[in-house]
């Protein structure tokens, strides 16, 4: 890839937080389809780089309709996705308004199949600040979850806090925030991504979720279920399980 086309996206990137006026030469930047190649070669480049666990994805915001986004893509499989599918939530939010905070970088999310992903977004803009389409960049990190607390056994370190020693308390703004909040620590309570569970991880993650009054707050089966990639009615039949493994505990030990 030629510097001076690294440098000049560079600069364009930077124009748009700084509110200064682009170069001369990305001012001519007008679509996402006239810079096709330049895009396509830059996407290529950085998925040949990161290996097959990256996928990089290319969005027409202003030539494509929403639901068929996606004009180019590598590594594809690491979400499933394709040319001529949809972008995500985050982009929706961008293109309505509700999002403000423009690029995203180097932050988490997971796939519905349990994947733990790295992201970054970079939005493009027109010379009028518009944006007219997206480079996205996912990293599956799940099997370097496991090589990481697999190495962790083997040193006799482990970067997780000794549940005994540790007083979790969460200070959130919202339900909803504090709804995620538990649901990752039960992923850390499991010690596995959900890609990697077995039924028994799952009902544990489960269990761990509700002596922690998740299901307390409302509407929160459907986002437990969504993240656990698991049915409402596997929920339920889990929260039965779960709870009369307690009562099995506690008259264990007044015994």
């Amino acid at each position: 890839m030629p510097a001076y086309r690294v440098y000049c996206l560079q600069r364009y990137q930077q124009s748009i937080t700084d509110n200064r006026e682009a170069s001369d030469g990305i001012n001519r930047v007008t679509s996402v389809r006239e810079e096709f190649d330049f895009l396509s070669a830059l996407i290529n480049g950085f998925a040949e780089h990161w290996g097959s666990k990256c996928e990089v994805v290319l969005h027409d915001l202003k030539d494509q309709p929403y639901d068929r986004s996606i004009v180019a893509i590598v590594n594809g499989d690491v979400t499933g996705r394709k040319v001529g599918d949809c972008g995500t939530n985050l982009g929706l939010e961008i293109l309505r308004g509700t999002e403000r905070g423009g690029d995203q970088y180097n932050y988490v999310t997971q796939t519905k199949e349990g994947k733990v992903l790295r992201s970054t977004s970079i939005y493009i803009r027109d010379p009028e600040g518009k944006v007219i389409g997206a480079i996205c960049i996912n990293f599956d990190i799940t099997d370097l979850l496991m090589a990481e607390q697999a190495l962790a056994s083997i040193t006799n370190h482990s970067l997780f806090v000794d549940e005994e020693k540790r007083v979790d308390e969460v200070f959130a703004s919202d339900v909803n925030e504090l709804l995620d909040t538990l649901i990752q620590q039960s992923f850390q309570h499991v010690k596995k991504p959900v890609a990697h569970m077995n039924k028994e991880d799952k009902l544990r993650g489960i269990q761990f979720l509700d002596e922690r009054g998740a299901f307390l707050i409302k509407k929160s089966v459907d986002r437990v279920a969504k993240f656990y990639d698991i049915s409402k009615f596997t929920i339920y039949n889990y929260l039965d399980q779960a709870r009369s493994r307690r009562e099995a505990d506690i008259s264990g030990e007044l015994q």
